[in-house]
């Protein structure tokens, strides 16, 4: 008896660590999904989506305008990838320079869900972490970031970031305000982190919990963290596909999501 207690306790502490937030999880099934699109961004820094001899968006920009809004079209992101692969990459690209991500967001009194769906491809140039095939990042910018209700998570990428032409050891960082960031890693490490004058990937504030898996050729990841203050919270994504690191992502532009209101993927109160 005393044994058959014990096997069951062991399998309850199980489930619940399988599943932090098990007894509130959404019914995904009622959620309705949002398809972003995530590219390779290339060595393109803040520095030079500012620069007007470079980037012709960075007019548009100083007139109030978002990534987002130049770049995609219907669902889909209007962006020359050929340039991003080439031009704009001198290290090298990843075969496969997009791809869909589905976004669903649902929250309670308390909590922001954020559940994303993809296919990671293959084909990365990068592989240098060696304990994750698939990483994926979520920021959230507060209001004190220049530019972040227009950019998303670009204003933390620099020229000077170890990993890109000319970077020494800074990582992504911020000249105001912060990124709340949390990560999910296929090795099973979350992260509750910020972006500040530097990259810090614990000691955040929002509690963030995440789980995610594989089933077949597709990845599921899930994250919890407390509920933002705001009805509408801007955000970006990042995946590490095919053992990346750096900033051999691929990226989102800037969106939103709708707390009871607008928002390019609209939460679900339950």
């Amino acid at each position: 008896m005393k044994a058959q207690l014990r096997c069951t306790t062991l399998l309850l502490l199980g489930a619940l660590t399988v599943s932090p937030w098990a007894q509130a999880a959404p019914d995904w099934n009622k959620v309705a999904g949002t398809t972003i699109h995530v590219f390779h961004p290339g060595a393109t820094p803040w520095e030079w989506i500012e620069s007007k001899g470079k980037h012709g968006g960075s007019r548009g920009l100083t007139r109030g305008e978002t990534c987002a809004g130049c770049h995609v079209e219907g669902g889909e992101i209007n962006v020359d990838l050929s340039r991003l692969g080439s031009e704009l990459e001198p290290k090298g690209a990843p075969k496969t320079m997009s791809f869909p991500v589905t976004v669903q967001a649902a929250y309670d009194a308390g909590q922001l869900y954020v559940r994303l769906s993809f296919k990671a491809p293959d084909g990365g140039f990068d592989k240098s972490d060696k304990d994750n095939a698939v990483k994926a990042t979520v920021m959230f910018p507060s209001a004190q970031v220049p530019m972040a209700e227009q950019v998303g998570c670009w204003a933390t990428c620099h020229q000077d970031a170890k990993t890109m032409p000319d970077g020494k050891d800074k990582t992504k960082y911020v000249s105001a305000g912060a990124y709340e960031l949390m990560q999910w890693s296929s090795s099973g490490k979350v992260a509750d982190g910020s972006v500040t004058d530097q990259r810090r990937m614990d000691g955040g504030q929002a509690g963030v919990k995440a789980e995610g898996g594989k089933s077949g050729d597709s990845w599921t990841v899930t994250f919890s963290r407390k509920l933002p203050a705001t009805p509408t919270v801007h955000f970006g994504l990042a995946v590490h596909a095919d053992h990346a690191g750096g900033r051999f992502h691929h990226v989102s532009f800037g969106h939103t999501i709708g707390l009871g209101g607008d928002g390019d993927v609209k939460a679900q109160k339950f």
